[in-house]
């Protein structure tokens, strides 16, 4: 259940993150209030999965590198933005890191 509660968490902070783009510096109201709505409700399902025993390292370091790859693919595939060989190669990187500590945690 705690993996369902970050999975919500991820998808709403990518949610969030992308509204912040098109909110033109805050100034505009719909999106303004998606990016709110969406970074305050990956928080509370952050903490969700928290309180269901999922370790604050691997919660954190799972939602982190789930919301980079999938901001910098969407925006990559949706918006036009260029990913470089080097970036592609950090995006591996860091969700190798996040295997590592979730492999590391001994469940």
């Amino acid at each position: 259940m705690a993996l369902l509660f970050l999975v919500g968490a991820i998808l709403s902070e990518v949610v969030g993150t992308m509204a912040t783009r098109f909110s033109d510096g805050f100034s505009k109201l719909v999106p303004s209030v998606i990016a709110v709505a969406g970074v305050v409700g990956a928080y509370v399902l952050l903490s969700f999965a928290l309180k269901r025993g999922m370790s604050i390292g691997v919660a954190y370091g799972m939602w982190a590198a789930a919301g980079v790859a999938l901001v910098t693919l969407i925006g990559a595939f949706a918006l036009g933005d260029r990913i470089t060989l080097v970036q592609g190669g950090g995006i591996v990187l860091v969700i190798g890191g996040v295997l590592a500590l979730e492999l590391g945690a001994g469940h």
